[in-house]
């Protein structure tokens, strides 16, 4: 959906900058009370945009949701929140064609205790890639390389959110077992102690 790039302000991805999962190799700073409950990835309204090759929405929600659990079961906070997200278009380009390498998603996080999301309006995230070897890349590690910087800027939303709303306030995190992750719109019962969310996660809601 063209919108998505030219209605707020780009973030883009420079190849330049480095591995998007480069953080992920060192220690963990903790995130409050913060441990991952379930993770929801859809993507009903996926659009291709520009010149691109084709990725269908199994392969979009696969990724997304790996890089979104490799990235958030790094937390072990004494509270458990819910990942919705809706991904909403994409560009791969291929080699030699001018293009940028993009995608699009609406992210909301849950409070599973209060049942209830932590931002009102989806969080639009956009990954724009300007400058990457294309050459060198294959479909699906381009495909990766976006979903993983994807997730990676859903942290630093999430982040400047409890610098600036106070999100996760409670125990600092501790090192606890990986939470399970979740695809799609159903989501399983919540681990024993934990109060169940209202309604079934959507990022667009």
């Amino acid at each position: 959906m063209r919108r998505f790039f030219v209605a707020v302000p780009l973030l883009l991805a420079l190849a330049a900058c480095g591995s998007p999962t480069r953080d992920l190799e060192g220690p963990t700073e903790p995130m409050g009370d913060f441990r991952v409950g379930h993770i929801g990835v859809v993507a009903p309204n996926l659009q291709k945009l520009l010149v691109s090759r084709d990725a269908t929405e199994d392969e979009w929600v696969a990724a997304v949701t790996k890089a979104l659990g490799d990235r958030f079961n790094r937390f072990g906070g004494d509270k458990y929140y819910h990942i919705g997200v809706s991904v909403e278009a994409y560009s791969l380009p291929p080699p030699i064609i001018p293009g940028k390498s993009a995608v699009a998603l609406n992210v909301t996080l849950w409070d599973d205790a209060a049942q209830t999301k932590m931002n009102a309006e989806p969080k639009q995230i956009q990954v724009i890639k300007v400058f990457e070897s294309r050459i060198s890349k294959n479909r699906e590690q381009q495909l990766t390389g976006l979903a993983e910087e994807a997730a990676r800027l859903v942290e630093v939303w999430m982040r400047e959110m409890q610098e600036s709303d106070g999100w996760f306030m409670g125990s600092a995190d501790t090192a606890l077992p990986a939470a399970p992750i979740v695809s799609g719109s159903a989501l399983p019962a919540v681990p024993p102690g934990q109060t169940p969310v209202g309604e079934p996660l959507s990022a667009t809601r």
